[in-house]
């Protein structure tokens, strides 16, 4: 398993928040989430490692605010 809080995307992480905030600028709350909810799983099919996608959940369920 990688380091999943070390910062692999450096400037390029301001870009990607960026888009990603275009892409929901129009959106309703409800379209948000299921925008949101299809990114999380073609990101978890990308990394494709059960063990990194659990860490990750564990993670995000720290930060609950």
């Amino acid at each position: 398993m990688t380091d999943i809080l070390q910062d692999r995307l450096g400037p390029a992480g301001d870009r990607f928040y960026a888009e990603l905030m275009a892409a929901q600028r129009a959106l309703s709350n409800e379209e948000a989430q299921r925008f949101n909810a299809r990114l999380i799983l073609l990101m978890a099919n990308a990394i494709g490692d059960g063990e990194t996608l659990s860490a990750l959940i564990r993670e995000a369920a720290r930060h609950k605010a």
